[in-house]
């Protein structure tokens, strides 16, 4: 059987982490935690970047930093994993859906606007697949209404929109560092900060509510409670196996890139024959080869073609079922608009195995199998 997804290791992983045992820290805020941050903040540009335990808690501290809280409103896609909801309901916020777009499967940017009410306080682009969102209407419709973006970057690391970094553009940025994505440290993730008066208190945020960041800096002679917060730190263990993939990113993108146009090149003939549909790249967007889907006709051609996959050793799979037609969907958020493409779209959608170590006889064959099946 060839997996969906194997998490990325380069060889050094093991070395950083002996590495990090004999510093005798291996708590947060480490050797390696720093050298994560430093380069998130140089490949990205942001302000200050701050490794987390998950893209869920790096959104939850976005949460905290927007001032979200009871009665507000957040306007998000619903086609998204449950974590971009749940930091602001987590708030006392509730999530307000709109429509995403057939071609990339991002939020509508059109159907924002109508969107919004006097509760309104933030916006919530995810960039699925590492394909960014259009993202200056989103920031134009965010200062005409002095709304915060918050974006959910899980699937953008390495990712452009117009040569900017993804994460880097709105008020806040969440990357997920998850085995699943294209750099991963197990779980965790980290929040980027575009303002760098947010920083201290993010810190705090961070730091269970004190100002420890400050004191270990000398900063201050004892550290105290200063706000609500909570534990957001990982291990430097998990910061020292992720850096030693940052340190080979390139390798790994170009790696994740080849399969990536791989796939398209032998599907292109489907494509064109109408059989299925292939990912939808603007031009303005640099994509990380995050994911390979293909678009099938309905649910029961997409059920039939898992099935036909995984009886000749290929383990594909759907992704998210729509969070508002979900139980915590309904009590906690609602539909603005109509629904024209989120459920249908998420129905036709099927991801291909793609992960770095994937050869290239795996992904020809696989190419071969999606082919035969309408054969």
């Amino acid at each position: 059987m060839i997996p969906f997804n194997i998490p990325p290791f380069i060889g050094t992983e093991e070395t950083y982490m002996k590495k990090a045992i004999m510093n005798r820290k291996i708590c947060g805020d480490g050797e390696f935690t720093k050298k994560c941050n430093a380069w998130i903040e140089e490949h990205t540009g942001t302000a200050k970047a701050l490794l987390t335990t998950s893209c869920t808690h790096a959104t939850e501290m976005a949460a905290f930093l927007a001032d979200i809280g009871p009665g507000d409103e957040v306007i998000l896609p619903s086609f998204t994993f449950v974590s971009t909801a749940n930091a602001f309901v987590l708030r006392g916020a509730a999530a307000v859906f709109v429509d995403i777009r057939p071609d990339t499967l991002n939020i509508d940017e059109k159907l924002i606007e109508d969107a919004i009410t006097p509760r309104t306080k933030a916006i919530a682009p995810v960039h699925y697949a590492g394909v960014s969102c259009e993202m200056d209407t989103i920031m134009e419709i965010a200062g005409r209404h002095h709304l915060k973006v918050i974006e959910d970057a899980a699937q953008g690391v390495m990712s452009t929109y117009k040569g900017r970094a993804l994460g880097a553009i709105g008020d806040y940025g969440c990357y997920s560092f998850h085995e699943t994505k294209n750099f991963s440290m197990g779980e965790g993730g980290a929040l980027l900060i575009r303002n760098p008066e947010d920083v201290l208190r993010a810190e705090i945020i961070r730091e269970k509510g004190t100002n420890r960041s400050q004191f270990f800096r000398g900063e201050v002679d004892k550290y105290t409670w200063m706000a609500p917060g909570s534990s957001y730190l990982p291990s430097d263990l998990n910061a020292a196996y992720l850096y030693a993939q940052l340190e080979q990113a390139d390798t790994i993108f170009d790696a994740r890139m080849n399969i990536w146009n791989r796939y398209y090149r032998e599907l292109l003939p489907l494509a064109e024959k109408g059989c299925l549909e292939l990912p939808t790249v603007p031009e303005e967007c640099g994509h990380n080869a995050h994911m390979f889907y293909v678009k099938v006709k309905d649910l029961d051609e997409r059920e039939r073609l898992i099935a036909y996959l995984r009886k000749n050793g290929i383990y594909a799979v759907f992704h998210y079922v729509p969070l508002h037609s979900s139980p915590a969907g309904k009590q906690y958020g609602r539909f603005h608009g109509e629904d024209r493409y989120t459920t249908a779209e998420s129905e036709r959608m099927l991801r291909l195995p793609l992960y770095y170590g994937l050869k290239d006889e795996e992904a020809d064959y696989i190419a071969e199998k999606v082919t035969s099946f309408w054969k």
